[in-house]
């Protein structure tokens, strides 16, 4: 458009508006060193350079002129890093979610495993069952059935077979559509699975020790130990970084009140730049 305008016959390449300033003044506030050098090159001017001294009127136009300019950038500039905060955001929102619908479809797996592996121990125990009738004992009762160990195992194993049981039956007959809706009914899945590992942990740590026999006890303690304290800290760590999301969505809801209180665009932007980099993390525990 400035070249088609320039290239006309007699046009007044320095002609100045209401505060005095000319066309290559403009060019060069609004920071384009292609048109600035456009416009050289056909012979346009700054207005300060006329050789007239600038009228008091005439310097306080100018003033107000640049003062208008800067205040228009700063909005312009805050408008479009707005924009670009809320479509990083709005994409890695999509991120979100893809990733809460893994990990319920990988807990529905999970669960499908450890109802499996529960439901089989059951009927595959150390010394089989009784298979002639004997006083004081009925017909397919385990060998060890009196066994403080597994009577131990068969609680926990059946705790864990419930449960997991429970978790299939919940994600197949529920469907979710809201994320936040999403990420509570992931909360409980994720305890109901941590409380069925746990009790597929202490069923096998429970029935080592009938398996191991008496001569070879350490063995079954040596099961505990390394069983006791891998599942221990796994879920003591999980706890740690469910409590620490929690206090930063604590956080990040005080800010966001904060910012409903508050006028001011700037300040707008700069709470949508701090909740992009605090409330979308790359990896959390629900």
């Amino acid at each position: 458009m400035v070249q088609c305008l320039i290239s006309i016959e007699g046009i007044d390449l320095n002609a100045v508006n209401r505060a005095g300033e000319t066309a290559l003044d403009i060019a060069e506030k609004s920071g384009s060193p292609q048109l600035v050098s456009m416009l050289k090159e056909a012979g346009a001017t700054r207005s300060k350079d006329d050789g007239r001294p600038p009228t008091a009127a005439k310097q306080l136009k100018q003033t107000v002129s640049d003062i208008r300019h800067d205040v228009e950038s700063q909005l312009q500039h805050s408008r479009q890093t707005g924009f670009r905060v809320r479509k990083i955001a709005k994409n890695v929102k999509k991120l979100h979610i893809s990733g809460l619908n893994n990990a319920i479809n990988n807990a529905t797996v999970v669960a499908v495993l450890i109802a499996t592996v529960a439901f089989a121990a059951i009927f595959t125990v150390p010394g089989q069952y009784i298979e002639e009738k004997t006083d004081g004992v009925s017909l397919g009762e385990a060998h060890i059935a009196r066994k403080a160990s597994f009577i131990i195992f068969f609680l926990f194993d059946s705790m864990a077979l419930f449960i997991s049981i429970a978790v299939v039956v919940v994600q197949t007959s529920v469907v979710v559509i809201e994320q936040k809706a999403k990420k509570q009914l992931m909360f409980w899945i994720n305890k109901l699975m941590w409380a069925a590992c746990l009790s597929i942990s202490i069923s096998f740590i429970s029935l080592t020790y009938v398996v191991v026999g008496e001569k070879e006890r350490g063995l079954a303690i040596y099961a505990t130990v390394i069983g006791s304290t891998i599942m221990l800290t796994t879920i003591g760590s999980m706890c740690y970084c469910v409590v620490r999301h929690r206090l930063e969505e604590s956080r990040m809801r005080s800010i966001r009140r904060a910012e409903t209180h508050s006028h001011s665009y700037s300040m707008s932007v700069a709470s949508d730049t701090e909740l992009y980099g605090e409330n979308y993390k790359r990896m959390y525990a629900v």
